[in-house]
């Protein structure tokens, strides 16, 4: 006999602690926030708020700091900050009176974003993570940073990332691992990871990070955002921390097409202090929102890029996902075409400078800040001075003799090549763009490797830009993205690309960890009763945490209970084990269990239930409803 019954208990109100950083990392503690809702909104739904009396900006800087307060350091810990910014308040009131004596600036004025810690800031440490750097301000802005404040942004805080963005986990020894939002169990990419966690989780509106190969893409595919690398040159790298001055570039990370280009609006441009941007002149428009039109996909022509697709049975999740991708895009009008091009995985072998310039452009960038305690990645590595993740590579970095040498010679020769080929194929096959995943593989488990490899060089290489996008979610919720890479200075099509993909398709999600505030702190756990025969089961659900907390008790009967477990229904009304509640002699099994995606998502559509087994061959079932 089988038969449904469920006994559900009132919510109780669990307080949440407001946390910050330590003090000695800048921290400012959050006023009450205000009562406007942050959540997903855009720079375009904040500025029409903000115009409109609805709310102030120091009243979404409250907002957005009682958000990193429950769920950076509490809840799913996501720890996507170095610092806080401590005066975030009082520049946003600063901002508040500007706006009632003379108006806005223009869009930004007034807009939450976050900086990863490789851009210099005049009012906080620009430690890149790194355990060495440690307290050093520089006492300037990043011309980028400059350009912001100048649009009247407000930056909330200094986002963690690899350490001296020399990988793609986000891993650091001051910042410590960063997690993704949407499975706090992996990684959010990087080394921009600590902007897309933070961006994704609703932290703030949008941010800024580095990519010198892949350092934007990876965490926009890994946290559901888009992240754009530039044309060589759009964008001045003056105070970014370098890892590599041949590759890097400094560009946003949002949530959406539209924040994109209006943070892009407000950064590119020429600076006499970095050369590179010269060769933007006459390339940039007046505005990138102006090409963005939902129709921009109807007759573009998208090289697929089967060089850069895995073949590997484990990388079928991540193709099948782009493809799908892919097809959506030609639901809205695109052309799309599988192409090889031969020879170009040799090239791209070998093509990245990083080991060849890593060293002297440490020693370059350090020389003049003579009070700063390391001036070397030598010294970084006799202090011991970084995190354990990091040692092969920093020793590897540290191992060029000379900045010409004959490996490089050959990695320049090889970009050269590799650009040349891009071009031609372009060119040949009347394509607009080629397209291809970021990563081979979905964001893995943290302090695994990346599986699966990253795609990452071909824009790195070249010098041609490439914007990655969502592409959909793997059957267990975790991101994937897709990339396409263009022509030099044909960022307005890429980005019209994009956009007329994100309104065909809708791809943006929030993360369940992350989800809004109630009375400014994160919802209290649900506690409810499921009564199932002779087996009652107490449980606390933390969504934050995803962590299921059970107490099992059964009643003396005549015919006792010998099996009883929480299952999953898949497809039918059945499905398989997920937690289990009496041991094999019957025995109560209290404890807790972290969900996945997978259980947390079933959980919350009623298809968790609990099934008893008696001694004498009954069966009972209680479907979980946690909502009541």
């Amino acid at each position: 006999m089988t038969r449904w019954l469920v006994g559900i208990l009132t919510a109780t109100s669990v307080a949440s602690v407001l946390a910050q950083r330590p003090p000695a990392r800048g921290t400012a503690a959050a006023p009450p926030p205000a009562t406007f809702d942050v959540m997903e909104k855009s720079i375009a739904e904040l500025q029409d708020a903000m115009t409109g009396g609805q709310v102030t900006s120091k009243e979404l800087v409250s907002a957005y700091l009682a958000r990193i307060a429950a769920y950076d350091r509490n809840g799913p810990a996501l720890n996507a900050f170095i610092t806080v910014n401590a005066r975030a308040l009082e520049t946003a009131e600063a901002l508040d009176r500007e706006r009632a004596l003379k108006g806005p600036r223009g869009p930004l004025h007034g807009i939450p974003i976050v900086v990863k810690d490789n851009f210099e800031t005049a009012d906080m440490p620009t430690t890149g993570g790194s355990i060495a750097l440690a307290g050093f301000v520089p006492g300037r802005d990043a011309f980028q940073v400059q350009k912001l404040r100048d649009a009247g942004v407000v930056i909330v805080g200094k986002t963690n990332l690899h350490e001296l963005a020399a990988g793609i986990t986000s891993i650091s020894s001051l910042g410590g691992q960063t997690r993704n939002p949407y499975e706090p169990t992996r990684n959010p990419g990087g080394s921009s990871g600590g902007t897309g966690a933070a961006v994704a989780a609703n932290f703030a509106v949008a941010g800024m990070g580095s990519d010198t190969c892949g350092s934007i893409r990876i965490p926009a595919a890994n946290n559901n955002l888009v992240g754009l690398r530039g044309t060589l040159g759009l964008s001045s790298r003056r105070g970014i921390i370098p890892l590599s001055h041949t590759q890097d570039i400094g560009g946003p990370l949002a949530r959406s097409v539209t924040d994109l280009a209006i943070l892009l609006d407000a950064t590119v441009g020429p600076d006499e202090g970095d050369p590179t941007t010269n060769s933007g002149n006459g390339h940039i428009p007046p505005s990138y929102r102006d090409g963005l039109q939902p129709a921009a996909l109807k007759d573009v022509r998208i090289g697929v890029l089967k060089n850069l697709f895995g073949t590997a049975q484990e990388d079928g999740e991540v193709n099948g996902i782009d493809r799908k991708a892919l097809d959506a895009m030609k639901a809205a009008g695109a052309q799309i075409e599988d192409v090889t091009i031969p020879g170009l995985d040799d090239l791209i072998r070998g093509s990245s400078v990083i080991n060849s310039e890593f060293k002297f452009d440490l020693i370059d960038y350090l020389a003049p800040f003579p009070g700063v305690a390391v001036h070397s990645l030598g010294d970084i590595l006799d202090r011991g001075a970084y995190d354990k993740a990091l040692e092969n590579t920093f020793k590897l970095r540290n191992s060029p003799a000379s900045r010409e040498t004959e490996e490089y010679r050959r990695a320049r020769v090889k970009r050269a090549a590799v650009r040349d080929l891009v071009l031609a194929t372009l060119e040949e096959l009347k394509l607009d763009v080629l397209a291809y995943p970021p990563l081979g593989r979905k964001a893995a488990i943290v302090g695994e490797p990346q599986g699966g490899g990253t795609n990452c060089q071909l824009s790195a290489s070249s010098g041609l830009p490439a914007i990655s996008m969502p592409a959909g979610f793997t059957d267990d919720g975790v991101p994937v993205g897709i990339e396409l890479l263009g022509r030099a200075w044909t960022e307005p099509r890429l980005l019209a690309i994009a956009y007329a993909y994100e309104q065909a398709t809708h791809q943006r999600r929030p993360p369940s960890t992350t989800p809004a505030l109630v009375n400014g702190k994160a919802p209290a756990p649900r506690i409810f009763v499921v009564a199932t025969g002779s087996v009652r089961t107490a449980f606390t659900f933390d969504v934050t945490t995803r962590r299921l907390k059970y107490d099992v008790m059964t009643m003396a009967v005549a015919d006792p209970a010998i099996a009883a477990a929480i299952h999953r229904a898949t497809g039918g009304a059945n499905g398989p084990v997920v937690v289990r509640l009496l041991d094999g002699m019957g025995r109560p099994l209290s404890g807790d269990a972290m969900l996945g995606n997978v259980d947390t998502a079933a959980l919350e559509s009623d298809k968790l239930y609990i099934e008893v087994t008696t001694k004498a061959g009954t069966s009972t079932r209680s479907k979980i409803e946690p909502g009541g």
